[in-house]
């Protein structure tokens, strides 16, 4: 498929299962960490052909590969442990970078005690490849401010962001990833309104979303359908560059981002990403405040700093 710069790639009609038969055949007996691996990709082709391995997204990564995920931490003591097994769960190379930013519960202490058992699983095996970074802001600064702080401590390949509620599944990342791995993309976002398996958002909550990112793509393009989703992933050096320019400190950072890597005329794709929307209840932070300041960032950085 060709791609332009400045172009976008849009959510395929992507199977999120696949024949699950076949699939479980396949990895049966195979360590997360081994399905990245070029013996097990060829494996695959070999068994099932290339469309299959396509289907499923099996590909392997270039040697020395590391991804590198920024997780923002506000008062999230009851999800952020379930969000890390969740990233070592894939079986990728990660640097996993924590940022705690000022919570009032004891999420700084777990990041501590994960990342310290982590390293100790890491000295005792060789199949936990996750190395974890832990940053903290002594006072609370918002979403932005936490990624921008992560995004510059990471050292890999190609850098995403994770939220640490449990709204999205890091098992997405093999979907996202294939893009930029195989030189097609820059950027991928990962959209909650493309054809994977989702639960149902509340019908108020997919019309400001829709109604923002078609707002977005008239004003700062491209045309995406979810331009405030949290998985952003970009090749290493695009996301360090582009953060470090960034300036909005709470959930602006969304269309900043966007707005920043659309002036750098780089190619876009989106994949469909599976997504358990949570509510106020259970944590949920955004509200009808940033909604309006979303606005305020799109007609900022769309018509008044063009130079960005």
């Amino acid at each position: 498929m060709h791609f332009q710069r400045g172009g976008i790639l849009n959510p395929e009609a992507e199977s999120n299962t696949g024949d699950d038969s076949v699939a479980s055949n396949l990895v049966s007996g195979v360590s997360a960490a081994e399905t990245w691996t070029e013996s097990f990709v060829q494996r695959c082709r070999r068994q099932f052909g290339d469309h299959f391995c396509h289907t499923l997204n099996y590909f392997s990564l270039p040697n020395g590969f590391t991804l590198s995920v920024v997780v923002p931490v506000y008062n999230e003591a009851s999800t952020v442990r379930m969000v890390i097994d969740r990233l070592v769960a894939t079986g990728l190379p990660l640097q996993i970078v924590l940022v705690d930013d000022g919570s009032s519960d004891d999420s700084a202490q777990q990041l501590h005690q994960i990342a310290a058992s982590l390293s100790a699983e890491g000295d005792q095996s060789a199949s936990c490849a996750a190395r974890v970074v832990v940053l903290e802001h002594p006072v609370n600064r918002g979403k932005g401010a936490a990624i921008r702080t992560g995004v510059a401590a990471t050292d890999g390949d190609v850098v995403v962001i994770q939220d640490a509620d449990l709204e999205y599944d890091p098992q997405d990342f093999r979907r996202l990833l294939r893009p930029i791995v195989q030189d097609e993309a820059d950027v991928v976002y990962g959209t909650r309104y493309g054809s994977a398996d989702r639960l149902v958002s509340p019908w108020w909550h997919q019309m400001v979303n829709r109604f923002l990112s078609n707002l977005s793509g008239m004003l700062i393009g491209p045309r995406l359908t979810d331009v405030e989703t949290c998985y952003k992933m970009a090749r290493g050096d695009v996301f360090r560059r582009t953060a470090a320019a960034c300036g909005e400190n709470r959930f602006g950072i969304e269309i900043e981002l966007t707005a920043r890597f659309s002036r750098a005329r780089l190619r876009f794709a989106e994949k469909p990403i599976r997504y358990r929307h949570r509510w106020y209840g259970e944590g949920k932070k955004i509200g009808w405040r940033d909604g309006v300041s979303a606005i305020r960032c799109i007609i900022w950085y769309g018509l008044f700093t063009r130079s960005v």
